[in-house]
C-alpha cells in the first residue's frame, strides 16, 4: 500500500502520512486505528513508542477485571452473566470446550435467539482428525479423548449449525489460549504445557479506550478464525 493509498483510507493529506514514516511522527489515536485496520496489523507494531505511553499502561492495567488461579476458581455467577448478557458479538476459540455446554445446557437455544435479534456468533473448534488435537490429547495426557470431547461439543452445538449469524468453523492451530469473548468482555484461559486447560490461570478482561489487551487476544481469534474451515463445509470437496 502506498502513502498516498493509506492517506485516502485514513482521510489525511499525503504529506502527513510521509511525516509518520520520516519522522516517527505519533498520529492521532483515530488515524492510529484506523491506518491499523487498513494494514491488518496491531497499532503497536506499528507504533512501539505506545507501549511506552503511560495512558496506554494504565488502560490496559485497568483491562484486567480478575486473574483466577484456574478455570473451576471462574465464578459461575460471572459466565452465566457474561452467556446472559451478550447481545452484539461472542467469539469462543477452543478445543472442545465441553464445559461451556455441560454448564450451560441452554447455550445453543439462546445463541439462536439472540441471532434473531442481531448477535454474531464466531465459533471455533478444533478439528478432531488433526494432529494437532492428536497432540495436544497426547500432552494433557487424556489421549483420544480430546477428540471425542470435540465431537461431543459439536453434537450439542448442532441447533446452531447453519443459523443465520452463527458461524462454526474447525481449526488445526495449536492453542496458546482458549478464549471466550462476549461483546466487551473476554476470559482468556492460558494453556501450559503438561497442564489441562481447567487447571490453568484465567485472565477476565474488559475493553477499555487506550486499552491494548482485548484487542491483541481479539486479533489472535481473527488470525485463527481465517484459516479456519466452515464446518458446512467439511468433506464436501
Amino acid at each position: 500500500m502506498s502513502s498516498g493509498d493509506l492517506a485516502g483510507v485514513v482521510e489525511v493529506d499525503p504529506k502527513t502520512v510521509e511525516r509518520w514514516l520520516d519522522n516517527g511522527r505519533l498520529p492521532h489515536q483515530r488515524h492510529r486505528q484506523r491506518a491499523a485496520r487498513a494494514l491488518e496489523i496491531d497499532e503497536a507494531y506499528l507504533w512501539p513508542q505506545l507501549l511506552d505511553d503511560g495512558r496506554a499502561r494504565a488502560a490496559s492495567q485497568a483491562e484486567v477485571r480478575s486473574v483466577y488461579p484456574h478455570r473451576g476458581a471462574v465464578p459461575p455467577d460471572l459466565w452465566r452473566r457474561l452467556v446472559d448478557d451478550a447481545e452484539e458479538q461472542v467469539d469462543v476459540l477452543v478445543y472442545a470446550g465441553l464445559f461451556l455446554v455441560d454448564s450451560h445446557p441452554e447455550l445453543p437455544a439462546k445463541l439462536a435467539a439472540r441471532a434473531e435479534e442481531g448477535l454474531k456468533a464466531r465459533l471455533l473448534y478444533g478439528d478432531p482428525d488433526s494432529d494437532t488435537v492428536s497432540w495436544r490429547g497426547e500432552e494433557e495426557g487424556i489421549g483420544e479423548n480430546l477428540a471425542a470431547r470435540i465431537r461431543l461439543s459439536l453434537t450439542y452445538m448442532e441447533p446452531v449449525i447453519g443459523v443465520p449469524g452463527v458461524e462454526v468453523r474447525q481449526h488445526q492451530t495449536v492453542l496458546y489460549n482458549s478464549l471466550y469473548r462476549f461483546d466487551d468482555e473476554m476470559l482468556v484461559n492460558t494453556h501450559v504445557i503438561g497442564s489441562p486447560a481447567p487447571q490453568n490461570p484465567v485472565l477476565h478482561l474488559q475493553r477499555l479506550p487506550n486499552g491494548h489487551l482485548f484487542d491483541h487476544y481479539l486479533k489472535s481469534f481473527d488470525r485463527v478464525w481465517e484459516s479456519a474451515v466452515p464446518l458446512e463445509t467439511r468433506g464436501s470437496a
